[in-house]
């Protein structure tokens, strides 16, 4: 007897892994299953993967495949590339610097980086740390000045971070810093720079020092120019346009991204850091505080946003719909698209999806709809 339920529990374990579930695991996790598989149908997702954890346990769900030629289907423990994903490593690290008194939240950037911020309105005298990690600072993002057309044609290229920053200094900046909230990726290729001015090291050195290290975060990487992810992982594509078919640009020059979002990680690795970060254990509290410090998305005139997303330093809170708040990021790059949060309750939720450009306009919608119903359950 003691031998039958001791199989049993171990077959019980093996299909949460997998996400086989059934009876009332089965029916709480229905409303989970339905939306993963909308994102590897409907969606146009080729696969997907979600990680959730609580202090009882992880459950990882997948759905479709990693690989459209093979039909692999998703393996739970992939690694991909993350995008934006990586600004909360970038702010947790400058946050730290802060909390060493090296770094000034409320200084201009030109205290850090003498000469780099001008010309067009742009003017790093007129900018303070904090404008950049909060996305404030009328910086024009270097993104969306760039031929996506072109980028896809050419993934392998090298990109200067120096040079990115200039590419966009030639564009006039969008807004008086403070004035209002632009989501600029070059605010974050600048945050990345500070880094090294301060410390004298890359800052995926650091975030390897400060972050990775300590948290045991063994699938998570900042590949700098290499061009592989690592360890196993799904294809990631691209759709170039409406009626075009799938391409693989799963080999990428991460370079492009930087610091506003190179990195490589696991679902795992995810929620083990957004929850250590969340729980205070990477941040002394006064920082935590600045970061979880937040203004509204939203500037006047805009639609009004259900979920009342609001961006605090790197780490943006969104509604529950059980009540409260969770605290994540998202995040796009080139064959990739990821969601992920934390509540100071102790529940993490990463969802990934293997496309990016290219999916409907619903994609983002339910994915975040994944992370939310994955903390409420």
């Amino acid at each position: 007897m003691i031998k039958q339920r001791r199989a049993l529990a171990l077959a019980l374990v093996a299909g949460v892994a997998a996400g086989g579930l059934t009876g009332t695991a089965a029916a709480d996790r229905a409303p989970l299953r339905e939306l993963m598989h909308r994102l590897t149908t409907v969606d146009g997702g080729p696969g997907a993967v979600l990680h959730v954890r609580d202090r009882r346990g992880g459950t990882v769900l997948t759905s479709g495949v990693a690989d459209v030629t093979s039909r692999a289907p998703m393996r739970a423990g992939s690694e991909y590339r993350i995008g934006s994903m990586t600004k909360p490593f970038v702010a947790t690290v400058l946050l730290q610097l802060v909390g060493e008194r090296r770094v000034v939240l409320d200084a201009p950037v030109e205290r850090y980086l003498p000469g780099v911020v001008r010309g067009n309105g742009n003017d790093g005298r007129a900018v303070t740390v904090r404008q950049l990690l909060q996305h404030t600072s009328g910086i024009p993002d270097y993104l969306a000045h760039l031929d996506r057309q072109e980028i896809l044609r050419n993934p392998l290229v090298h990109h200067d971070t120096r040079g990115l920053v200039d590419f966009a200094l030639t564009h006039p900046r969008t807004f008086e810093p403070g004035e209002r909230w632009g989501y600029s990726n070059t605010n974050y290729l600048l945050a990345g720079m500070i880094i090294q001015r301060v410390t004298g090291h890359t800052y995926g050195r650091e975030i390897r020092r400060r972050v990775i290290g300590p948290l045991g975060l063994r699938h998570t990487s900042v590949p700098g120019d290499s061009t592989a992810i690592p360890g196993p992982h799904p294809r990631g594509y691209a759709r170039p346009g409406p009626d075009a078919p799938l391409l693989d640009i799963t080999a990428f020059n991460p370079s492009l991204a930087g610091a506003s979002g190179s990195m490589i990680s696991s679902g795992a690795d995810l929620n083990r850091f957004l929850g250590a970060l969340v729980g205070g254990r990477l941040l002394r509290p006064a920082q935590l505080r600045e970061m979880m410090r937040t203004r509204s998305t939203r500037n006047p005139g805009d639609p009004v946003d259900p979920h009342h997303r609001a961006y605090g330093l790197g780490l943006e809170s969104k509604t529950l719909p059980c009540g409260g708040l969770y605290w994540g990021h998202s995040g796009d790059v080139l064959g990739f698209k990821t969601a992920g949060g934390a509540t100071v309750g102790g529940g993490q939720a990463t969802v990934m999806v293997n496309l990016d450009p290219g999916a409907t306009r619903a994609q983002g919608d339910d994915m975040t709809a994944a992370v939310r119903t994955a903390l409420c359950r």
